[in-house]
Parts: C-alpha cells; structure tokens; sequence
C-alpha cells in the first residue's frame, strides 16, 4: 500500500545564479489543501517552467533516498523529505510502478499523473553537486507531476488509491528511458505522440521526430553560463 510520508511547500527566495525558487520546501504539519493550481501556501519561482494546471503537484518517493544515500553519502539534504523541491513525499510508488495518466486519489484529492520531471540546473545549486541534475536523469529518478481533477486536503499518512490506469503500457520509467536514452527511437516517439502529454513534450518529440536529432541538454541540465 502505498502512502504519503510528508506533504511539503516552501516560499520562493532568491537562489542561485541571481535567480528565484521555491525549490526549497519543507514538511506541513496537518492536512494541505490542493488546488487547482498548486497546494495552498506553496509557490514557484519561475511559472514559465514550474506549477501551473500541468505541473500543480510534485511527487518524489522515499524510495529514492536510499539510492542516493548509497551514491552520495550521508547528505545533509536526504535526511529529511523535500530535499528535490517536492510536494509529496511517498513511499510504495515509483516511476516503475506509475504510468502517464493514471489517477490517484489522495485524501481528498484526485490526482493525475501528467509527465516526469526533467530536472535542471537548479538541483546542482540545491545539493552543492556540480552534475547533481544530470546524474537525477541519468539514474531516472526524477519524479513526477500531477494535475489536480478534485481539490482537497492531502496530510502525511495518507494512502494512495489508484481509481484509474487508462495507459497500463507507459509507465513513466518507459517515457523516461525514451526521453533521455542517447538514440532516436522514431516508432517509439510515435507511438507516445498519440498519448495525452503536455504541449510542451509533444513538441519535443516532434521536434525530435521532424530533425532526427536529440535537442541539447546543456541549458536545462547546466544553467546560463
């Protein structure tokens, strides 16, 4: 059974590199409510690229933290949850066992999946890692997003219930492999332009289908120079 370990939000604050974020977030005590646009009292620091109705929750499991003690050591920031800027922090689901438009109830949510994260530069700033946001996509524990379809509370200790899986054959480590694998895979790409993802990776894919080439990482995962 898989259920929440902490609900986080943060404020944004000045960051990095003269930028703002609210990649910072801390545990809630008590029930949070979430809403359309995001859970009450957390922000964003660039709504270009984060939050909004396709990005309103971030989810991030407890599993991962293991895997990263093991590769990092005993990191300041993995010994509590929002250390990857996340909304909820779970233990029981991973992008293994989550697929592209499943929904969740979650208290008195309802949640559905949208589309992993693509992390950027801003983790590298977070853990004090130079490479920290390429090695997250490269070992493809990256979390994911919701949308939310019913607003609610949402408390640590909640469980998890899945009331729909309409895409059973794309679970988000498919889309993910496809994503950041280093070969074009066209019918791949095809075959995921027909599910329902944001704009934003449909134009990627088909970007990607139309050039037979890759995009370059290099701002996203490295940040302005």
């Amino acid at each position: 059974m898989a259920r929440v370990l902490a609900v986080c939000t943060g404020p944004v604050q000045p960051y990095a590199r003269g930028s703002r974020s609210a990649i910072h977030k801390t545990p809630m005590p008590g029930a949070v409510r979430a809403l359309a646009l995001g859970l009450e009292g957390d922000a964003q620091g660039d709504p270009r690229l984060h939050g909004g109705v396709e990005k309103a929750v971030h989810h991030y499991p407890q599993e991962h933290y293991g895997a990263w003690r093991a590769e990092l050591g005993a990191h300041a920031l993995l010994q509590a949850p929002g250390a990857f800027g996340e909304n909820l922090h779970s233990q029981g689901l991973t992008e293994a066992t989550v697929c592209l438009g499943d929904q969740w109830r979650v208290g008195a949510a309802l949640l559905e999946v949208t589309q992993a994260r693509q992390p950027c530069w801003k983790l590298d700033a977070r853990f004090g890692l130079p490479g920290m946001a390429r090695r997250v996509q490269d070992a493809r524990r990256t979390g994911w997003y919701y949308r939310v379809l019913e607003e609610g509370a949402i408390a640590a200790g909640d469980t998890l219930v899945r009331v729909a899986r309409p895409h059973p054959q794309w679970p988000l480590a498919r889309l993910l492999d496809l994503l950041y694998r280093p070969e074009l895979d066209a019918v791949a790409l095809r075959a995921a332009l027909a599910l329902p993802l944001p704009a934003s990776w449909q134009r990627l894919l088909q970007r990607r289908i139309d050039s037979g080439t890759l995009e370059d990482w290099a701002p996203r995962l490295e940040g302005p120079r």
